[in-house]
C-alpha cells in the first residue's frame, strides 16, 4: 500500500423526546416541545470534554507526521458554539496544514434520496457557510451522512466545486473489486474499508478480540501488505473516546501511528491530495448502486421508514410554499432536526418494538408539526 487517508466524524444528533400532540394546540412550536435541550446540552458537554483531550493527543500525533480529515455533523458545528475552547481546538488543528474539513449536510439528513434535490442543494451550502464561519476554511472533499452515496448528487457536487467524495465501500458497490484505490465518478471517490476502520473505532479496546493489544505497528503491517494506491479509513471519533476510557493505548496508539507508517513507506494523505496523487480506477456498480453506512436496509429498510421519509417529502413541500410568511425560518429549523438521519435508524429492523414505539413517537412529532405547517398557510 502506498497511502492511507484517515476520516474521522462526529455527530452528536438533537435526539427527539418522547411526545405525544396536545389536543387543541395551535400555534408555532418552540424546539422545547420535542426535544430535550436541557439533556442535548448535558451530553455536548460530557462529550466537548473528552473531545477536547482527544484533541491535544491529535495534535501531538500532527506534530510527529500525522495527516487526518474530519468530518464534523452540522448539528456537531452548532452545538460547538456552546464551547469556544472546544471549537479553538478544532480550529488550531486545521491551522496545523495537516487536516482537511470535509463538507456535509448541514441537518445530518438524508436529503440526496429526496425527489427534488434543491433541499440537499441548500443544506450542502449551507454547512459550506458554518465552516467558513466556524473554523475559516472551504471544504473540498464531501462526506454524505452516513457515509451514503448516490450516484444522483454527483455531478450536482462537481458544479459546486468539490473535488472529492468519501462513501461507504460496501459489497454492492465494490462487487469484487477492493476499496483500496480511487474510483472513477463524477467526483473522483473514495470507499471506506469496512473491516480495518471498524478494527480502529470498535474492536480496539476489547480484550477478547483475537488481535489484542493492537499496536501501531501491527496496524501500519497490515496496511502496508495489502496491494493498491490508497487505504481509505472511516470511523467515528468518539468511539476513541471510549477506548481511552478503557485503556490509554489508544493514547500511544494515536501518537506514534505516523512513525509506523512511515517506516513502512506508507504516506499519510488528506481525502484531496489522494485523488491529485492517484489516477482513477472505474467502478461500474458506482453508477447504479446505493450505499450507507451498516446497509440501505437499516436507514430506510422497512415501512416505518419509507413512510417517515414520504412524510418528510411531503412537509417539506408544503414548508417551501410558506418562504416570506412570519415564521417560516423558525419552522424551517425545526424541520432540519426532524430530517436527522440518527431519525431513521433508530427506527432500524432488528428491535422490532423499540424500533416501531420509536417510529409512533416520531410520527407524532411531524404530524404536530405539520399542524404548525398547515395552521401557518391558512
Amino acid at each position: 500500500m502506498k497511502a492511507v487517508c484517515i476520516c474521522m466524524g462526529v455527530n452528536l444528533p438533537y435526539s427527539p423526546k418522547w411526545y405525544w400532540p396536545a389536543e387543541g394546540f395551535s400555534g408555532v412550536p418552540e424546539m422545547d416541545r420535542y426535544f430535550d435541550r436541557k439533556n442535548i446540552f448535558s451530553k455536548f458537554k460530557y462529550t466537548g470534554g473528552q473531545l477536547l483531550r482527544l484533541n491535544e493527543l491529535l495534535m501531538e500525533s500532527v506534530e510527529k507526521g500525522g495527516v487526518y480529515s474530519f468530518d464534523l455533523s452540522g448539528p456537531f458545528l452548532e452545538q460547538c458554539r456552546w464551547d469556544p475552547e472546544l471549537l479553538e481546538s478544532f480550529r488550531e488543528l486545521g491551522e496545523s496544514g495537516s487536516i482537511e474539513f470535509t463538507g456535509s449536510c448541514s441537518n445530518h439528513s438524508l436529503s440526496s434520496l429526496y425527489p427534488d434535490l434543491s433541499w440537499f442543494r441548500e443544506e450542502v451550502f449551507v454547512y459550506r457557510g458554518m465552516l467558513r464561519e466556524l473554523l475559516g476554511v472551504t471544504p473540498e472533499t464531501f462526506v454524505n451522512t452516513q457515509l451514503l452515496y448516490t450516484g444522483r448528487v454527483g455531478c450536482m457536487l462537481a458544479e459546486m466545486g468539490f473535488r472529492c467524495l468519501i462513501a461507504e465501500g460496501s459489497r454492492n458497490l465494490i462487487s469484487g473489486y477492493e476499496p483500496v484505490h480511487v474510483f472513477e465518478n463524477h467526483l473522483p471517490t473514495l470507499l471506506r474499508h469496512i473491516n480495518l476502520s471498524e478494527d480502529l473505532e470498535l474492536r480496539f479496546s476489547k480484550k477478547d478480540w483475537g488481535d489484542y493489544p493492537l499496536t501501531p505497528e501491527k496496524f501500519a503491517d497490515w496496511i502496508s501488505s495489502m496491494e493498491g494506491d490508497v487505504l481509505t479509513l472511516y470511523f467515528n471519533y468518539t468511539g476513541l473516546c471510549v477506548h481511552y476510557e478503557k485503556t490509554r493505548t489508544i493514547a500511544d496508539f494515536i501518537r506514534t501511528l505516523p512513525g509506523a507508517l512511515k517506516a513502512r513507506g506508507i504516506k499519510m494523505l488528506t481525502p484531496s491530495e489522494a485523488v491529485n496523487k492517484f489516477a482513477p480506477l472505474k467502478l461500474p456498480a458506482l453508477r447504479t448502486e446505493q450505499t450507507i453506512r451498516y446497509g440501505m436496509h437499516n436507514a430506510v429498510g422497512n415501512h416505518a421508514q419509507q413512510l417517515y421519509l414520504r412524510e418528510l417529502v411531503r412537509v417539506g413541500e408544503e414548508l417551501s410554499e410558506l418562504k416570506g410568511s412570519k415564521h417560516y425560518w423558525k419552522l424551517k429549523q425545526l424541520f432540519g432536526y426532524l430530517q436527522q438521519g440518527e431519525i431513521f435508524f433508530s427506527m432500524k429492523p432488528g428491535s422490532i418494538r423499540n424500533g416501531y414505539e420509536r417510529a409512533v413517537n416520531y410520527f407524532s412529532i411531524l404530524s404536530d408539526f405539520r399542524r404548525a405547517v398547515l395552521e401557518e398557510k391558512s
